[in-house]
Formats: structure tokens, sequence, C-alpha cells
């Protein structure tokens, strides 16, 4: 068992504001009876998330002077709890997830898919494959941990480019041994293996940096909220 963090990214372009993913939903950690239906110890295996209301997406906003209503596109990397469970303060942002992601969230038996947030509403937009989301912002195809889990590939104006590995490398050893994130979507660990190996590759041949989503050590080494990378 580690400490890790849970994260939510966003990112500004000319044509509008991107979030990765959104962390956790509040309500669910916090309320007791909600609590004791989703992070029952005896069910779900794991500790609930430790989550103060200053966390929620509205009040990290407004540290920028934003709300909600200024996110325009939502790109979930994955569908587990603690990446979408955070789509209840950011209603009414488009909600981009891959088809093969939400076919197995509605199908297998994941603890970590939370019911009630795979529900598609008119803001889903169900995607295939690798895409350009807006010009200089990418999503890269990276299957393993889930049947349809997404990086995103970000230009930055200056620097080198970032690759967001989402849960496709939890940790910096994932990347740095090629050694497949827990929980594989069906046990699939060499389909895990080989997209770290793909995400590595991109990044050698684009100069780009590659982020392991879950490692603490390395979050403590980035700027920190609410500083920013251009």
């Amino acid at each position: 068992m580690i400490d890790a963090p849970i994260l939510a990214y966003l990112i500004e372009t000319k044509n509008g504001r991107i979030l990765y993913d959104v962390g956790c939903d509040y309500n669910k950690i916090n309320d007791p009876i909600q609590r004791e239906k989703y992070y029952n110890p005896e069910i779900f295996g794991f500790d609930a998330p430790e989550m103060d209301a200053s966390q929620r997406l509205p009040n990290q906003l407004k540290r920028l002077g934003l709300t909600p209503q200024d996110i325009d596109l939502v790109f979930l990397g994955h569908l587990h709890f603690d990446h979408a469970g955070g789509l209840c303060d950011v209603c009414g942002a488009e909600i981009h997830i891959q088809a093969d992601e939400l076919a197995a969230a509605s199908s297998i038996d994941d603890l970590a898919y939370f019911d009630n947030e795979i529900i598609p509403s008119a803001h889903w937009k169900v995607k295939r494959g690798e895409y350009d989301l807006v010009h200089g912002v990418r999503a890269v195809s990276s299957p393993g941990h889930t049947a349809g889990h997404m990086s995103l590939w970000i230009e930055l104006p200056k620097g080198q480019p970032i690759i967001l590995a989402g849960d496709a490398a939890d940790l910096t050893e994932n990347i740095i041994e090629e050694i497949a994130p827990g929980n594989c979507w069906q046990f699939q660990t060499e389909l895990a293996i080989a997209s770290i190996r793909k995400l590595k590759a991109l990044a050698k041949k684009e100069n780009a940096l590659l982020w392991p989503n879950h490692d603490m050590n390395f979050w403590r080494s980035l700027k920190q909220f609410p500083e920013f990378y251009r």
C-alpha cells in the first residue's frame, strides 16, 4: 500500500479549456451513507480516499478565477471512480470517452467502476481511437489498465511536450522498468506493457516528457497548483 495523489489536469488552449480527468466524487467520500455504500471495506478492499471540500473542482477552479462553466471539454482517461467521480461538479461540459471503455465499464465486474458515474448523458461524446481534441492536444490510445484507457499528448508554446500517461503508468518505476500497473483489464498485463512501451517510444521520438499519474514523489517534484507550465 502506498500514498498516491489523485489528479485532474487543466489545459488552457486558444480553442477552450480542457480537463483531463476530474478526480473523485466528494459526496461519496464524506457523506456517511454513500461512503458505506461505495467504500465498504468488506467489499471495496481499500480505504476511501482523503478529500476535503477545498479539493473539489469548483473550489480549485475558483482559485484561478474560473467556474465549472468555464470548462469546455472533459477528457476522461478512463472511468474508474478516482478519474470520473468529479463529473458531478462539472455538469454541462462536453465529455469525451472511448467506446471500448464505456462498454467495459458497463459490462464487467470491476469494483473501481461506480454505477452512477458511467451513465452517458447528452453531453457525452463517445469516441473510437486516437484523435486531436484541438490543435496541439491529442488523444493517445494506451489500453491495458482498462479496456479503453487513453493518455493525452500536450504541446506547450515553450519547452518540451508533455504526455499525461494516466493510469497506463501509475508510478515512475512502471515507465522505467516497464512494469504493468495494478488491476489490468482482464489480466492483460502484456497489453499494458505494450502501451507503456508505446508511450516511451513516442516520448523519445518527440523529446516529450512522460508523466506518471499516481506517483507521490513525482507529483511533488512538479510545479504545485496554482502554478502552471506554459
